[in-house]
């Protein structure tokens, strides 16, 4: 039966998607006699865990001293804009706790379980764990490895290529694919904290980067334009949206438009990176074109690439790039194919 609540952790968990970070996303269930009498989620950073609205939910409080609570994350054991779950668990008399993974993150990493233990509680741990950890990949990849979870994403012809050649400015970019795969990748924006173009993209695309075509907020933009020579006119210096141009000149921010100034002689992602690190960036869409995507692809400085196959034909054009790990899915998106790939040797 464990499975089965804990399913429904994850199922809560994911509601949290795009609003939670930079805090992992996480839900709770609270059992009585093989009844859930009581929900919660993580909404937003700031605001209550999941452990508070599931015991907030609950309609009978007596009830929670025969109980048994489900999350997917170890709870936290350190105030940071919250007072800690474990604490608040252990105050309330719930006798058993069952965990999905334990919380790698520094300042909780094992003091949660301790402290549950200390207060009583019969913990059991490592119950659907692979998911659970697969679920905020973002979050232990950003406090592992001190960097984004990094997402490439493209889409390409049938006959490989994700571009015509295009030399002259008013060449107008190719649609490959189709609305509902142009729905789904503004969905994945909304849920990412982060979304990168390089200069090529950004000149001959004029892209805006936002969730027009979804609900949820707007990923930070993120531009590389070494000389600055982009045309102010494009909609990713409009300040709609929070934007980082990364550049080799200095510059003063212009509204939500901001310059961080890097040495493009030195490894650019690895700066780049670590910048995004710094800011709490936890995850990042790179939707770059053929150069910024190999370099990525080079560094094995990613996580997973989201690869359409559109039913069109070029001929001739830029090469989409060349990725040799692991397919994990397959799925039609309309009359395109998509195709999750995991960088398992990162």
């Amino acid at each position: 039966m464990h499975d089965k609540y804990m399913n429904r952790c994850l199922e809560l968990a994911r509601l949290g998607l795009g609003t939670a970070a930079p805090n992992p996303i996480v839900g709770s269930v609270i059992v009585h006699q093989g009844k859930i009498i009581g929900e919660g989620y993580h909404k937003k950073s700031g605001e209550a865990h999941a452990e508070v609205n599931a015991i907030n939910s609950v309609k009978n409080p007596r009830l929670l001293k025969e109980s048994t609570l489900y999350v997917n994350l170890e709870p936290c054991a350190h105030f940071g804009k919250t007072p800690p779950c474990s604490k608040l668990i252990v105050e309330k008399k719930i006798p058993k706790v069952v965990i999905g993974c334990i919380d790698t993150f520094a300042k909780v990493a094992g003091k949660g379980i301790e402290m549950l233990k200390a207060g009583g509680c019969d913990v059991t741990t490592g119950i659907l764990e692979k998911e659970s950890r697969e679920l905020n990949k973002r979050f232990f990849t950003f406090h592992e490895k001190k960097r984004p979870y990094i997402i490439l994403k493209w889409a390409q012809s049938q006959d490989g290529f994700i571009d015509k050649i295009r030399n002259d400015k008013n060449d107008k970019a190719v649609w490959i694919t189709n609305q509902p795969a142009k729905m789904l990748v503004h969905k994945w924006r909304s849920e990412e904290a982060a979304i990168m173009i390089g200069t090529n993209t950004a000149k001959l695309d004029n892209p805006q980067l936002n969730v027009r075509e979804w609900t949820g907020e707007n990923p930070i933009r993120i531009v590389i334009d070494k000389e600055l020579r982009l045309n102010n006119n494009l909609h990713v210096f409009d300040n709609s949206t929070q934007t980082i141009v990364f550049t080799d000149k200095q510059k003063q921010a212009k509204s939500k438009t901001e310059y961080v100034q890097i040495d493009f002689n030195k490894d650019i992602l690895n700066q780049i990176f670590n910048e995004l690190y710094i800011r709490e960036i936890q995850s990042l869409i790179i939707e770059g074109g053929e150069i910024l995507l190999n370099s990525v692809i080079d560094s094995g400085l990613w996580d997973e690439a989201r690869v359409f196959t559109g039913n069109k034909q070029f001929g001739k054009g830029i090469n989409a790039p060349k990725i040799n790990n692991t397919v994990v899915s397959k799925e039609m998106i309309g009359d395109s194919e998509l195709k999750i790939i995991i960088n398992q040797g990162n």
